[in-house]
């Protein structure tokens, strides 16, 4: 069942009790049971390698993450994607409710189109990093982080207002990622010829009488799109997709695909200390659009200059793949900051990580050391992305 959240002034204490209440219940529960996705018969008949992730049971890889990576890459893969957190936002107001949270310009959205913008807390730092799509006037759909989800829906509680409903659909969806230079093939079989909607676009579509959402977007550089149905039907798109061409890939390949393209991790690359400017990410800020949550912060610290920022650091030689949280050093071989991402690229062969490092450390070409286990890799911080 799809469960529903409607925001108010009249009902803003009890709401945000109830949910902090829920929170609260919820992180209980996960610590001693984690979450199924309604595909894991499927991972499990297909030999997935199960692991917890943000408080899931999710398939890391099913072969090997440098054959699934090669396989995105070259051709099409599909991941599940059920755990990430489906919210839907209606009503009149929505749209100058949303521009006061975000810090994209939800105004600039036609129907039809989405926007990777940022949940930010006073202090200007990232909460969570979400695709957000205008459905129609007055409605959107929102695609956030599973290790999220429940914090969002705290902050959302905290900042209601009247005119504005919000509904976690999350538990009722599956979610499916296809993805790869062939990604527009498998839609087309599938779907009988229809065509994908423009890049960061989504399409609603009713089929055999239930609803699904197509949005092209995706977390892997290639092309391709995500697909959000009921999780009662997430089994035969799954086969539907795997019979077109997508091959099964885990999240392993995920992770090395991202950040083969230097696209931030939450927890990660992201966090609550950091904000997007720190991130080099300031095109997602639109601080001309008016106030919204952080943005003073960030106004002063796009004046000032962020004394850190997030930068592509790629090793000089082939060796053992960095890991976050391995140190960073200097040319005088003393700590300047340490990887948040590191991880073997399979296109290159060769560790790839990012990491907060000085503006002084922070321009390409600046040679540095990653420190692992006592032994120094030589490393060079370069222009991102790592693979074009």
């Amino acid at each position: 069942m799809f469960c529903g959240i409607e925001v108010g002034d009249s009902c803003h204490d009890v709401l945000t009790s109830d949910v902090d209440r829920e929170h609260s219940e919820r992180q209980l529960r996960a610590m001693s049971e984690l979450q199924h996705s309604p595909l894991d018969e499927i991972h499990r008949e297909a030999g997935g390698r199960m692991v917890p992730f943000a408080g899931w049971e999710m398939p890391v890889m099913y072969d090997s993450i440098l054959t699934e990576h090669r396989t995105v890459r070259e051709g099409v893969g599909q991941f599940d994607i059920s755990h990430m957190g489906q919210l839907f936002v209606e009503g009149e107001k929505a749209e100058e409710w949303l521009n006061h949270l975000l810090t994209n310009d939800v105004a600039a959205l036609a129907d039809g189109q989405g926007q990777y913008t940022f949940l930010l807390n006073e202090e200007g730092g990232v909460i969570d990093d979400l695709i957000l799509y205008r459905i129609t006037e007055g409605s959107y759909f929102l695609v956030v982080n599973a290790a999220c989800l429940q914090e969002d829906l705290v902050w959302f509680a905290q900042h209601a207002t009247e005119g504005v409903v919000l509904r976690d659909e999350s538990p009722g969806l599956a979610g499916i990622a296809v993805q790869g230079p062939k990604s527009i093939d498998v839609f087309a079989r599938v779907f009988g010829g229809r065509c994908l909607p423009s890049r960061n676009g989504i399409d609603v579509l009713t089929t055999d009488g239930q609803m699904v959402w197509v949005c092209r977007t995706g977390y892997t550089g290639e092309d391709g799109f995500e697909f959000f149905c009921p999780a009662s039907s997430a089994e035969r798109w799954w086969e539907d997709f795997a019979e077109a061409g997508a091959k099964p890939c885990g999240l392993g390949a995920r992770d090395s695909l991202r950040l083969e393209k230097c696209y931030p991790l939450n927890g990660s690359d992201l966090s609550s200390q950091r904000t997007p400017l720190e991130a080099g990410l300031g095109f997602f800020v639109k601080l001309e659009k008016g106030p919204f949550i952080g943005s003073e912060v960030l106004q002063k610290q796009k004046e000032t200059k962020p004394p850190e920022k997030l930068v592509a650091i790629q090793c000089d030689q082939k060796g053992a793949p960095p890991r976050p949280g391995y140190q960073v050093l200097g040319h005088d071989e003393e700590a300047i900051g340490s990887l948040s991402s590191g991880v073997l690229s399979p296109i290159l062969g060769l560790g790839i990580g990012m990491a907060y490092l000085p503006l002084a450390h922070s321009q390409p070409g600046t040679e540095v050391f990653i420190e692992a286990r006592g032994k120094k890799m030589p490393a060079k911080v370069v222009k991102k992305p790592f693979v074009a």
